[in-house]
């Protein structure tokens, strides 16, 4: 029987960490292991841990001083790694929420019956006092069940860590998780597309909290410039990795085009000359928008620069 490994990151969690513990011990399909990196917290995190340590197969690994979620949840792979076989499962933990009961079941369940590296379920929305704000995290947030990788490698992402589960083998293709990655779940859902794929269930599989000390949650906004370097950083930092090489000849076109469209957006005017490609490209660039009539706007909103956004549409 396959093994379960959950691993987490925490940080000054305190305040929710018992409750998400809780809902661990009353999983109806139990894990087998967990891996908890504590990114080096002032509060008593490390104590509430070690209390669980009778209930739960616990390993904590403490970093002295706060490394970021990025680098807490890579470390936590890494010690996963060592342990599972390739056949094995993964689930991504966050220190706030409260999981269903039948989380491991219904997702473990999915990804045998699929021939693809990783699935997610949905969420309930919760608060900070954990009363009930939405039935659909996915609806709440209009997120696209599923994206093309085209999609993910222009920064789109639509899959949130602490609903996943993924197969073991596909940590060669995620370890190490590059320094440049903004979000490691962004990269997990990268690798999991450029191999064999992933899948969603319509099902919540955990209580989502969104509360005011989220490190990455609804509200988490950039300016429309800074969007654009974020992707920009993005797309560069996938072209220089290993995975590159492994993309079709289209797909490392679209990438190289992209890149430069980009370039162009933050320091031209207006780019006429790109119509044509947005059009052709127009499903990656714009995932969330379904209809044809909305997508025409969209596409001519696509060739305006940061120089025409911030003239002419107070566009920062």
């Amino acid at each position: 029987m396959a093994k379960l490994c959950i691993v987490m990151a925490t940080y000054n969690g305190e305040k929710y960490l018992s409750q998400m513990l809780d809902s661990l011990v009353n999983q109806t399909r139990p894990a087998d292991s967990i891996i908890v990196v504590d990114d080096g917290s002032a509060d008593s995190t490390v104590a509430i841990l070690e209390s669980y340590a009778d209930r739960l197969p616990l390993k904590i690994i403490k970093f002295e001083h706060n490394q970021g979620h990025r680098a807490a949840f890579s470390r936590a792979l890494e010690e996963a790694q060592k342990i599972l076989a390739e056949n094995d499962y993964i689930a991504l933990a966050d220190q706030d929420d409260i999981w269903l009961p039948q989380k491991h079941e219904l997702l473990i369940k999915e990804i045998e019956s699929r021939d693809v590296d990783l699935v997610f379920g949905d969420a309930e929305v919760i608060d900070a006092d954990g009363n009930k704000t939405a039935d659909s995290w996915r609806a709440l947030g209009q997120i696209p069940e599923h994206l093309s990788l085209q999609a993910i490698m222009t920064g789109f992402t639509n899959v949130t860590g602490c609903m996943v589960l993924f197969r073991a083998s596909l940590l060669k293709d995620i370890l190490p998780i590059p320094v440049a990655v903004p979000v490691h779940d962004q990269w997990i859902t990268f690798c999991a597309s450029a191999r064999n794929g992933y899948a969603s269930i319509k099902a919540p599989v955990i209580q989502y909290r969104i509360h005011g000390s989220n490190a990455i949650g609804l509200g988490h906004t950039h300016t429309w410039t800074g969007n654009l370097k974020l992707n920009l950083g993005w797309a560069k930092m996938l072209r220089e990795t290993p995975h590159y090489q492994k993309l079709s000849a289209t797909d490392q076109k679209f990438l190289n085009v992209y890149i430069s469209y980009v370039e162009s957006r933050l320091t031209k005017f207006i780019l006429p000359g790109y119509l044509f490609w947005i059009i052709k490209n127009a499903k990656a660039l714009y995932p969330h928008v379904s209809s044809k009539t909305a997508m025409l706007p969209r596409i001519l909103y696509g060739i305006i620069g940061a120089k025409f956004a911030a003239k002419f549409m107070g566009r920062s």
